[in-house]
């Protein structure tokens, strides 16, 4: 029995663990099938050879939180989440910031880059879990209680624009809006904050030519074929090449140079043309067998810590991956967000790890 909850501690939730190991293992098989090529000139498995060995460590660091219980991260939230605050600013210092492709996004550590929006997202979690735990009773009144959370989403929000990264910035707010719903927000609010959203979001665009293109070019990119649209069409045409059985392992044309980005924010159009329909439904089945025990972790545990660290980490990784698998199927605007733990990207797979290590740890103190 757990002290002073009555709670069993039992087994971790083996549908979250099994799903997640799937989809790990899918995503070293695509991330070597869709870099070989990339990389055939020199070492066709640099990227599968980083992500296997991310993906140990990854591993070794969620089955490392399963064992720590997450009552314990509670003293350490304000100090962890001002720390990467702090990390967001240095990341866009010149010097300090490593740039790729126009963003700076990634800080040098020597043995390996590290992109503090991908701390952030579980810091973050951790931090609103603690918070809204304690002062959840507020969360109806407007600038007493919401209105400091969505200053402080704000400065966020506007630490990683500046990066530029709309799709990160984007998962934050709806992780952060959905644990402010959680936690009381009054109905009126949240319509009140999805307008002001969308509009903040239409004035974000409009701001920058180049996102502006990418309104465009999504809503029709056959008519900007060899500009904003090329990245959709050439994602599509991946995915109508799979057909329902896929083309087979190894056996994508659209990697072969016609498709940017396809072992990281692309990778699931690469999955559905190797894969086909199946592989693709597999994958998304995996994602909803998450959400679905995710949220029942964060009904069932009767510590508002661990609920709103549940609910948090679950809309995290969930939320994630349906922006990223939009994005590939045309259903959104391209923005730069990669699909948890199969997307190469040490950070990412790292901190989704970690997260789902205490997502683990909660339910074995759940009353179901």
């Amino acid at each position: 029995m757990r002290e002073g909850m009555g709670i069993k501690k039992g087994s971790p939730d083996m549908f979250i663990f099994f799903a997640v190991i799937l989809l790990l293992s899918v995503g070293i098989v695509m991330v070597f099938s869709a870099s070989y090529y990339d990389t055939l000139d020199k070492d066709p498995y640099y990227y599968v050879r980083k992500q296997m060995t991310w993906g140990l460590i990854s591993l070794a660091a969620m089955l490392l939180m399963t064992k720590i219980d997450y009552s314990r991260l509670k003293p350490y939230a304000a100090v962890a989440f001002v720390a990467t605050l702090v990390l967001l600013i240095l990341v866009l210092v010149p010097g300090v910031g490593v740039e790729v492709k126009g963003s700076r996004r990634w800080i040098n550590m020597g043995f390996t880059n590290l992109q503090p929006s991908e701390v952030m997202k579980l810091c973050l979690v951790v931090f609103l879990a603690r918070s809204l735990g304690e002062r959840n009773r507020r969360i109806k009144h407007f600038f007493t209680g919401l209105g400091p959370y969505l200053l402080l989403l704000s400065f966020i929000g506007a630490l990683i624009m500046m990066e530029p990264d709309l799709g990160t910035t984007l998962a934050i707010s709806i992780t952060t809006i959905v644990m402010l719903f959680v936690a009381g927000m009054r109905w009126i609010h949240l319509i009140v904050l999805a307008i002001s959203g969308l509009a903040v979001g239409a004035a974000l665009i409009i701001q920058e030519p180049y996102r502006w293109n990418r309104i465009v070019g999504y809503l029709d990119p056959w008519a900007h074929a060899s500009k904003e649209g090329y990245q959709t069409i050439n994602s599509l045409y991946a995915l109508g090449s799979g057909g329902f059985f896929g083309m087979g392992l190894g056996n994508s044309r659209q990697k072969l140079d016609f498709l940017p980005e396809q072992h990281t924010d692309f990778i699931f159009a690469i999955l559905g043309e190797e894969l086909g329909f199946l592989g693709a439904f597999f994958v998304i089945f995996l994602f909803l067998l998450l959400a679905w025990r995710g949220y029942r972790i964060a009904l069932t545990c009767s510590d508002a810590f661990g609920s709103f660290l549940a609910a948090g980490i679950t809309t995290t990784i969930v939320f994630q991956a349906f922006i990223n698998m939009g994005v590939v199927t045309g259903l959104l605007p391209v923005t730069g967000i990669s699909l948890p733990f199969i997307s190469y990207g040490g950070s990412s797979l790292l901190f989704s790890m970690l997260g789902i290590g205490i997502l683990l740890n909660i339910s074995r103190h759940t009353s179901a």
